[in-house]
């Protein structure tokens, strides 16, 4: 098996898993050069490259660092390793962006030119709904269209049909999520509310919610924070759950909730994509 087999191979595996990851691709060389165009390499959110190779320490550097910003906004970038003269040529110094391209010196001796594509394959965004209520239920099939990771939790004795999830937890204790942006809605509906949000707080995520309404979390409220919960916590979770588009049914209000999430998801990603700011 080559070596380019063996990178696509735990590509595909840690896809899989759910982990994130950059894939580094040399796309373009010039001159002598440590690796050739199609070398490819597998670097993990520490800097560890896991597989593959793309050349020694004359590209390390600033693929490393195009890596880290990658797997952060995620977002693909080009980076062009160059010997200072030719940078100068082009009017650019290392660090320099033009035209989508990220410039860096190449101080090696060979004095070579390399592309790098620098690729961030991050895990689908988690949605982690306790409960089996209609709404939950509907959730969870709707989220899964939209690409996120679905875990639904709630005693098996309340799930009356089959969810439409990745994984499903008997009880309110899910324990191996994956790591992604995570965002938590508690859709209990009155089987076992305190419990589930006991639960939900637990999880670290960027969007905690509850499908009730604001009187029913104000009660549940006074419990929790008498129980132990952080009360900054329980005043972070947004009740009742989801936009308000006037929503009746259980597939109508899964809609206003997962409406919500897409607002939290892509914040901050329209002032970095202006392709996503044209009317």
């Amino acid at each position: 098996m080559t070596a380019h087999v063996e990178v696509m191979d735990l590509v595909a595996q840690m896809k899989s898993a759910e982990q994130p990851f950059v894939l580094a691709t040399v796309v373009r060389t010039v001159s002598v050069t440590a690796a050739k165009p199609g070398a490819k390499a597998i670097i993990r959110p520490d800097g560890a490259i896991v597989a593959g190779w793309i050349g020694g320490g004359c590209a390390r550097g600033a693929v490393l660092k195009a890596a880290r910003e990658a797997l952060l906004d995620g977002e693909p970038r080009m980076v062009s390793v160059q010997p200072e003269n030719l940078l100068a040529e082009l009017g650019v110094k290392p660090g320099d962006n033009r035209e989508g391209i990220r410039f860096a010196s190449n101080m090696c001796p060979s004095k070579g030119t390399m592309d790098i594509f620098v690729e961030p394959v991050l895990p689908h965004p988690s949605l982690v709904i306790f409960g089996a209520s209609p709404v939950a239920m509907s959730l969870a099939a709707q989220a899964r269209q939209l690409g996120y990771h679905v875990t639904l939790a709630a005693p098996a004795a309340d799930i009356a049909a089959e969810p439409d999830a990745h994984v499903i937890v008997d009880g309110f204790a899910p324990r191996y999520l994956n790591e992604a942006r995570r965002f938590v809605v508690v859709s209990t509906q009155g089987k076992g509310d305190e419990a589930a949000l006991r639960a939900a707080l637990a999880i670290k995520a960027e969007y905690h919610a509850f499908v009730g309404s604001r009187r029913k979390m104000a009660a549940l409220r006074e419990k929790l924070v008498a129980g132990g919960s952080e009360a900054a916590a329980i005043d972070r979770v947004k009740a009742p759950a989801g936009l308000d588009l006037g929503a009746i049914t259980p597939e109508e209000i899964a809609m206003s909730i997962l409406a919500e999430i897409t607002i939290e998801r892509r914040r901050g990603q329209r002032a970095t994509n202006p392709a996503a700011s044209k009317d």
